[in-house]
């Protein structure tokens, strides 16, 4: 990619487009970083000129929702949001020239293969969610001139609203703690994403990702670990079912992914879990 790099990020709020967006800015990439409140990108509107107004070489799509159970209940708001959205940018992309790097889900996979999900299987999602996020996709692949497609798994890092990120904040208030053990994917750590992100964007190798840390696991093993590194192992999380949970949207039984475009490009593996977690928790605040 050509000087100078301009890039815009819309769902800048979100774990991953705060990643995304400090990343970026600390190596010298002209960033404008849009949050929710002020890009609704399932506006076409709003998102054409907006993206006419910052006419980026490159936007990196980090708007979307993760509630996969309010899906499954309103879907005609997971696809506004995770298929509408998309078309909208790809689409305004492809006005002003730009490249779109587009997150996706392993959701997207069924769950019934042992072993690691390649690009080259069949996906057949389970969740309206998952539906939700593979149209978004395919509506990205339609739209856009180049793309980068972009799934990963179990995003935690500083400041995330899920499980992974908050699970040393819930068992320091006491909290009950349950972890999954029938379910198996790959935490991965958001910023480690990030530069991923950007080392493949570099490259300007478009096509289809699936970009996580290294090593299987767990909610059950992920939080067993995650206290033992902040010193409180003595702290018990109950081992459960995800049928126990009770939850309205299905989730895949193994969605562990590997990607077969990183290898052909000759790409590193990225770290694994459990050393991505223990620099996440040495940089937590002390209580």
């Amino acid at each position: 990619m050509s000087e100078p790099r301009k890039v815009m990020i819309t769902g800048a709020g979100g774990l991953l487009g705060r990643m995304m967006q400090a990343r970026l800015s600390a190596r010298k990439w002209q960033v404008s970083a849009l949050p929710r409140t002020e890009l609704d990108i399932t506006n076409e509107d709003d998102v054409r000129r907006a993206v006419e107004q910052v006419a980026p070489q490159l936007l990196i799509n980090c708007a979307a929702t993760g509630d996969v159970d309010r899906c499954e209940i309103e879907p005609d708001w997971a696809y506004a949001i995770n298929e509408r959205g998309p078309r909208n940018l790809a689409r305004a992309c492809r006005g002003v020239g730009a490249d779109i790097v587009h997150v996706s889900t392993d959701y997207v996979f069924d769950g019934s293969k042992e072993g690691l999900y390649t690009q080259e299987d069949e996906t057949r999602p389970l969740s309206v969610y998952g539906q939700a996020k593979l149209a978004g996709e395919h509506a990205v692949r339609e739209e856009a001139s180049r793309f980068y497609v972009i799934r990963t798994s179990w995003l935690f890092g500083e400041g995330g609203k899920n499980f992974g990120s908050r699970v040393i904040e819930y068992a320091r208030k006491g909290a009950r703690l349950k972890g999954v053990i029938d379910q198996t994917s790959i935490p991965t750590y958001a910023p480690d994403l990030a530069a991923r992100i950007e080392e493949i964007v570099l490259l300007e190798a478009h096509g289809l990702y699936q970009i996580t840390s290294s090593g299987p696991a767990t909610w059950f093993d992920f939080a067993v670990r995650a206290l033992e590194l902040a010193g409180l192992g003595e702290v018990e999380v109950e081992p459960v079912s995800r049928a126990e949970l009770n939850q309205r949207a299905p989730r895949p039984h193994n969605s562990a992914m590997k990607c077969l475009l990183s290898e052909k490009l000759g790409l590193e593996p990225m770290r694994h879990w459990r050393d991505t977690l223990e620099e996440f928790i040495r940089h937590l605040p002390v209580i």
